[in-house]
């Protein structure tokens, strides 16, 4: 009975039913995240290459190859010393690194830049002016009523700019003597001048001179200083009447005889003038500084006068 009870005990079976796994939609972010870190890295190991020194990857390469050595020899930054006997690898024993020397050089390239563009900008204002001249020259010319009075006039290019020069010629003064009334030739000289000045940009500065002959007062009273300074501004005005805009005028001075044309003789008549610059765009610069354009840059005396080219009439004669 006992035997037949356990022939009958029924036989359990376990069986264990594993699930299948949950799809992980965001796997492709880590993916595409290690993508990115890995790229970044790239392009970082690319820049350092590019911006690293022929001498320190010279001494990285030499410190992973024998780190024992280059630690001994004193490597470190711009290791390249190991094989050279400057610092980076170098020609200039100041320098430490190849990249300060690398930084010099373009340096210095920046500067013979910088000074071949002044060089061109120097060449084109004195073309400019050069025209400039030619203009005046033709203008003053084509007057009729100008030719006898020529002589008394010089333009040259100078490193200011555009200088005008209209002296005194023996028994031909520009003024009334001793004042500032401008005579009728001169008069027309200024306006005609003041209309070609008026079609350039340029800026203008005005001197008055005098010759050695003082005042009977000496300085203490109207001497000079002030006929000079009168003339000027009276020979602005002409100017201005002419053409030239008042904002082209940024400085006026008397100078009485401080700068004498012909030192050898200061009562020369050629002495009394009238000095204009025409200021190229150096000297604007220098002058908003608070530079000088210096009137005492003198051509030598004699002066010739504008030439006469026109065949009906002669080449005026001397001063």
């Amino acid at each position: 009975m006992a035997a037949d009870s356990k022939k009958l005990q029924p036989i359990i079976v376990k069986r264990v039913r594993k699930a299948a796994p949950a799809h992980h939609v965001g796997a492709w972010k880590i993916a595409y995240a290690d993508f990115v870190t890995a790229m970044m890295a790239f392009f970082l190991l690319m820049w350092l290459l590019g911006s690293t020194t022929e001498g320190d990857r010279k001494g990285i390469a030499d410190y992973f190859n024998s780190p024992l050595k280059v630690s001994l020899l004193g490597g470190g930054s711009g290791s390249g010393d190991s094989s050279h006997v400057i610092k980076g690898g170098g020609t200039d024993l100041s320098r430490t690194t190849g990249q300060v020397k690398m930084g010099d050089i373009d340096a210095r390239r920046k500067t013979v830049n910088l000074q071949a563009l002044k060089e061109h900008q120097r060449r084109l204002e004195a073309q400019r002016m050069e025209q400039l001249k030619l203009r005046i020259e033709q203008a003053l010319r084509s007057n009729p009523q100008l030719g006898p009075y020529l002589s008394q006039i010089r333009l040259d290019v100078t490193t200011d700019g555009l200088r005008i020069l209209i002296f005194d010629a023996q028994n031909r003064p520009m003024f009334d003597t001793g004042s500032a009334l401008v005579k009728d030739y001169m008069r027309a000289i200024l306006r005609e001048v003041g209309k070609s000045l008026g079609e350039v940009e340029n800026k203008v500065t005005l001197a008055g001179h005098t010759d050695a002959a003082p005042y009977s007062s000496g300085e203490r009273g109207y001497s000079n200083w002030e006929l000079s300074a009168d003339r000027a501004n009276a020979s602005r005005r002409e100017l201005i009447a002419g053409g030239l805009r008042e904002d082209q005028v940024v400085r006026v001075l008397g100078l009485a005889s401080s700068a004498l044309l012909d030192k050898d003789d200061p009562m020369n008549p050629a002495n009394r003038r009238i000095s204009i610059i025409v200021m190229n765009q150096e000297a604007e610069e220098r002058h908003a500084q608070g530079g000088d354009v210096s009137p005492e840059d003198l051509p030598a005396y004699p002066l010739p006068g504008i030439p006469d080219i026109r065949p009906s009439s002669p080449a005026p004669v001397g001063r």
